[in-house]
């Protein structure tokens, strides 16, 4: 049975105080949680006060939104697997719709940041997802695989079961629409089904994959409860404390 993972990605939020503000609260409401894997995914500058507020709380797991392929060098303004296993990160987010689009990230360029990652024992959150015209046109199949297959691209078994995979169509992310579970559900299928293509059925069984767009604690559970989404990308409400306690509740009830 997969771990149901949710992960907060704070985005381009959050100070180091309101950081450790944040874990506070979290902490009262998910200190003891086990059975649902847990990943605060703050700015750079906030990882070191996250990991800190976290204390000796192993059970929620810190990420990076992003990295660089090489280990280190003349790169101003990039950041290294190497670094980020300085700051004891864990996973790193790698592929997301706003690099792909605002950054240009190519499906080449997110595979050589995940075999770094994997390099540098990492765990990288592989994002995917179709635009709304994509979608309109029928492409959906289409452009999930392409990303799949590129962004995979000559990873071992056991590094793709290490891999977490995010479906986040573009079209529902910050807008307030969300796929409906129907609609996250069918993309989830295609996508382990892609997995079973590129590796076999075995380790496509155990790729955890997440929904990302809009997630809230209103539909958190309806759409954890589909049988291929094993957790959740949390943007916009993950950056209040209790709304992301309450999406991660929701993915408990679902293992209970």
């Amino acid at each position: 049975m997969r771990k149901k993972i949710v992960a907060a990605n704070w985005k381009m939020n959050m100070t180091q105080a309101e950081s450790a503000r944040f874990i506070e609260s979290l902490l009262l409401d998910l200190g003891d949680i086990t059975d649902v894997e847990v990943v605060i995914v703050p700015p750079f500058t906030a990882i070191a006060k996250v990991t800190e507020a976290l204390g000796k709380a192993q059970n929620i797991k810190v990420g990076a939104q992003n990295m660089y392929w090489e280990r280190s060098g003349a790169f101003t303004g990039e950041i290294s697997a190497a670094l980020l296993r300085d700051l004891f990160v864990h996973y790193v987010v790698l592929g997301h719709s706003e690099r792909r689009i605002l950054f240009g990230e190519t499906d080449e360029i997110v595979n050589r940041k995940v075999r770094a990652a994997h390099e540098a024992t990492l765990r990288p959150i592989v994002c995917v997802g179709e635009t709304l015209e994509q979608r309109d046109r029928g492409n959906v199949e289409k452009i999930l695989s392409i990303q799949l297959r590129g962004s995979l691209k000559d990873l071992s078994e056991k590094e793709l079961q290490e891999t977490v995979i995010a479906y986040e169509p573009v079209w529902a992310i910050g807008t307030g629409r969300n796929a409906t579970p129907e609609q996250a559900q069918e993309a989830h299928t295609f996508i382990r089904h892609t997995l079973r293509e590129i590796a076999d059925d075995a380790t496509a069984e155990r790729v955890r994959i997440q929904y990302g767009g809009s997630v809230k604690p209103e539909n958190a559970r309806e759409l954890m409860s589909q049988p291929d989404i094993d957790g959740a990308l949390v943007g916009g409400a993950s950056l209040d404390p209790r709304s992301f306690a309450e999406i991660v509740k929701a993915a408990r009830a679902e293992v209970a």
